[in-house]
């Protein structure tokens, strides 16, 4: 038979098979048995064994309950989910063995942990049903008090899920592999398996009414939709299990509108590294250049602006009105910055306090926050009418509860309740009398201790406290013969005796009893000031969003000034018109004195839908593409961008293939990844999207790179439903051909400038085609060896050269001689480079002649070393 303690582990395992379970025990949480060996191995703590009666030995783990979030923590992190069992009553009062139970159970997509949550990013918690052509999807970050739900296509379902990386999705069993094609293998780590009647409409609008405390859901327009519905339930009812305190834990459901949002799918986001890098340098994102903000709430907010811009019309406009305005109000938007600068995160502040989890210094921390309302107030109010207006409203300083936070408490509270001393001193009577007695009788230990050595003679006698013993005094043996009569031995150490006298016990009471009641008060009233804090969530949570708003449309404002941005106008049209348009990373990485070249481009009207760009390497063709859909992102989200002036026609999506790259975890290679990519944007595309291929069909050989990159340029012009304004940069000069026989595509070029064997590429893109590569000119930039480029240089016309009624090309052999003169012919070119070189107006006669001993050195060079190859 186990022990009684085990057979309570084991009962309370049972429910929480697939959970790491923590067990309080005293001062410890310990796991067992297998929790125990993968606990050990991922917190890299000791494995040690338990007696178990009459039974083997039993693997155990454990750590001090101070270290509890640290360890939550990692093992979150590491993809576990950790159930913390506690003990819910008084071991002192306990009859038999403690009471325990789960108090919550802890996933990567519910912690609080500020060990775990980035603060740049939301953490959302999912969940998925697929249904025949459609998905629900319910997802919310418990920290930001965020909450939607809504129905999309099944084809737009992964790319929602990729715009709001989830750290955790629910799911039911029989779906899971469903799911799993359609997201990609890679989602499984996050998967978590729930039961599938958590999903189904009875039990979930039971579970939603219930929770909202609402008769039906016809209050959050969720009629007829029962996919939502179930995904929504389903992830309230995890919740519910899962986390202690939830009455607080979410505000009121809303609904996603997927129509209005443009659509980036992961492919897009992946090759315009619009927050991840590609190479691994954050600095080359979109979102390095954007994000001045000041607060972490307004750097996620900026995030999810950026990730999932809107192709609502109105709200675009009013977010650019608003970045107009800080635009012009330079010297206030300067000072907007310093006064967000350094604010505590507000929403996640908040999500803590109302779920009792926020502590005393949690309070202050948000104090500290609305402290600056009315300094944000008092620099708008000159400003009567502006743009802001809407926003201002919601940012009302909360005059009262600052008050009563700053009375209530310390300004540093420690960093847990249990250290007590964080209710400040005034702001209860009784809190203040009872520390009086505390610190008196610790007055009268002090003095008592004095009064005793004079009393006994004994100059060593000290007074000291355990929690065993309480307060005693210990004398050490060499004194053993003056200890008084009402001296009461109570422990013996080698050198030393400790007692205690009635007095001293006396005493004792008075402080203990007044310590107890003093953690007691000071709880309850915490628990008043939080109930306060609970009591005006809905207002915080107003108040916290306009700030995170405020501080994205300042961060938006600062860039377009600094950058040199304009308001772009946008319609209802479907033409894209830039002028001087810019890379904004790129720009921002030149180095100091060079500057971006800006290109214009009006793209979508009736004789131009398709543009077929050529031109070489390295001279642009790439940095242009990314750049309109960068723009055109911009745009969309309400920022201002690096252009001259544009008008742009809202797009519903952008699709992007371009770069090269195996998914070697998934079996396929650069060809398939590259055709897969195609085949989405074929599926996809509408009128309204924006197509940006870079080489499609270089994966494979020529001729078929060649076809299907014709193929695929006709079936973007002639389907009506597929009609995408598209951008195609190509190394296929064949494609020129297209413009001719197509009314609707156009050639484009880069600019370059031929001096001699040399090109110098100016970064221009003007109409018309280009039947050259400049290859061999790119492989001279690159560092190629020069006998490399010479050799390239001289085979270059055996391939250019018509192949018809030719059998075989000849091609040189690589030792041949005339491969030998091409390499001599490299000091050739540098004797031409060398006299092109040359400013003959300005040269003096000394320069002059400098020059021709070393173009005399460089030909005498040459003589002897074919003077040596004949002998």
């Amino acid at each position: 038979m186990p022990t009684p303690m085990l057979q309570q582990y084991r009962e309370i395992k049972s429910q929480y098979p697939d959970v790491i379970l923590f067990y309080r025990m005293g001062d410890f949480y310990e796991m067992f048995y297998e929790d125990a060996k993968l606990g050990a191995e991922v917190l890299g703590i000791t494995l040690t064994k338990r007696n178990n009666g009459k039974e083997s030995e039993v693997p155990l783990a454990g750590f001090p309950h101070h270290q509890l979030e640290n360890y939550v923590a990692k093992m979150t992190r590491a993809g576990f989910r950790v159930a913390v069992c506690d003990q819910i009553e008084d071991p002192k009062k306990a009859k038999g063995i403690v009471k325990r139970a789960v108090t919550e159970v802890v996933s990567s997509g519910t912690t609080f942990s500020d060990k775990v949550l980035e603060e740049n990013r939301n953490n959302y918690l999912a969940a998925v049903l697929v249904g025949e052509n459609q998905a629900g999807l319910a997802y919310a970050d418990v920290t930001a008090q965020e909450f939607f739900t809504g129905i999309l296509p099944l084809g737009e379902l992964a790319s929602r899920l990729s715009s709001l990386e989830p750290s955790e999705m629910l799911c039911t069993v029989d779906q899971r592999e469903r799911i799993l094609e359609l997201l990609g293998k890679e989602s499984a780590k996050r998967l978590t398996i729930v039961p599938q009647w958590h999903f189904t409409s009875e039990a979930a609008t039971k579970t939603l009414t219930g929770h909202y405390g609402v008769a039906n859901l016809k209050g959050f327009g969720l009629s007829g939709m029962d996919l939502a519905v179930g995904t929504a339930g389903a992830l309230v009812s995890y919740l519910k299990a899962n986390l202690v305190a939830n009455e607080n834990l979410l505000p009121d459901l809303q609904i996603f509108n997927n129509n209005q949002e443009l659509i980036l799918d992961p492919a897009t986001r992946r090759n315009l590294e619009i927050v991840e890098s590609l190479s691994g340098h954050p600095q080359s994102t979109l979102i390095s250049i954007l994000d001045r903000t000041r607060t972490a709430a307004g750097a996620r907010l900026l995030r999810r602006w950026v990730i999932a811009p809107l192709t609502d019309l109105e709200r675009i406009r009013n977010r650019q009105s608003k970045v107009d305005f800080l635009v012009s109000e330079a010297s206030l938007n300067a000072t907007l910055s310093d006064v967000l600068k350094g604010g505590g995160d507000m929403q996640r502040l908040l999500a803590k306090l109302t779920t009792q989890r926020g502590l005393p210094r949690d309070a202050v921390a948000l104090r500290y926050v609305l402290e600056r309302l009315p300094q944000i107030q008092k620099l708008f109010s000159r400003f009567n009418g502006c743009a802001l207006d809407d926003l201002l409203a919601r940012l009302q300083p909360q005059a009262a509860l600052v008050e009563h936070l700053k009375q209530a408490l310390v300004e540093e509270p420690p960093a847990t309740l249990a250290d007590g001393g964080y209710i400040r001193r005034g702001y209860s009577a009784e809190l203040d009398e009872l520390r009086g007695i505390g610190t008196n009788a610790r007055g009268w230990i002090q003095q008592h201790q004095i009064a005793e050595r004079d009393r006994t003679g004994i100059p060593s006698l000290k007074i000291g406290y355990n929690k065993v013993f309480g307060y005693y005094i210990e004398i050490t043996n060499t004194h053993k013969d003056k200890i008084p009569d009402d001296y009461i031995r109570k422990q013996t150490l080698t050198n030393a005796e400790r007692y205690v006298t009635p007095d001293l016990k006396e005493w004792e009471e008075k402080i203990l009893t007044a310590n107890e009641k003093i953690t007691e008060l000071e709880q309850e009233l915490w628990n008043q000031v939080r109930a306060e804090i609970v009591s005006q969530a809905e207002v915080l949570t107003a108040v916290a969003r306009a700030l995170a708003e405020l501080d994205v449309f300042h961060s938006l404002a600062l860039v377009a000034r600094e950058n040199n941005y304009v308001k772009p106008e946008l319609n209802l049209g479907k033409v894209i018109s830039l002028t001087d348009g810019r890379h904004p990373v790129v720009e921002s990485l030149l180095p100091a004195g060079k500057g971006f070249v800006p290109n214009d481009l009006t793209i979508g009207t009736d004789d131009f839908q398709i543009m077929i760009l050529t031109g070489p390497n390295m001279a642009g063709k790439s940095t242009y593409l990314r750049q309109v859909a960068l723009i055109v992102i911009l745009a969309q989200m309400g920022s201002f961008i690096p252009a001259k002036s544009a008008t742009i026609g809202l797009v519903d999506r952008i699709f992007t293939r371009i770069g090269a790259g195996d998914n070697v975890a998934g079996g396929e290679s650069t060809f398939l990844v590259e055709m897969t990519e195609v085949s989405n944007i074929l599926r996809n595309a509408t009128e309204r999207s924006l197509v940006i291929l870079d080489e499609v069909g270089r994966g494979t050989s020529t001729y078929d790179g060649l076809s299907l990159a014709w193929a695929i340029t006709e079936y973007l012009h002639e389907n009506p439903q597929v009609a995408a304004k598209t951008l195609f940069a190509t190394h296929y000069h064949e494609l020129n051909r297209m413009a001719t026989e197509y009314s609707r595509i156009a050639n484009s070029r880069i600019e370059v400038e031929e001096w001699g064997d040399r090109v110098v590429f100016l970064h221009k893109i003007t109409r018309g085609e280009t039947d050259r590569s400049y290859g061999v000119e790119v492989a001279r930039l690159a560092g190629l060896p020069p006998s490399v480029v010479e050799r390239a240089r001289a085979l270059l016309p055996t391939w250019e050269r018509p192949h018809e009624g030719e059998k075989d090309t000849q091609v040189p052999r690589v030792f041949s001689p005339k491969l030998q003169l091409t390499l001599f012919e490299s000091d050739t070119q540098k004797v031409a480079d060398a006299l092109l070189e040359l400013d003959l107006e300005r040269l003096t006669p000394r320069q002059a002649l400098d020059k021709l001993f070393e173009i005399k050195e460089l030909l005498d060079k040459r003589k002897r070393a074919s003077d040596s190859k004949k002998s």
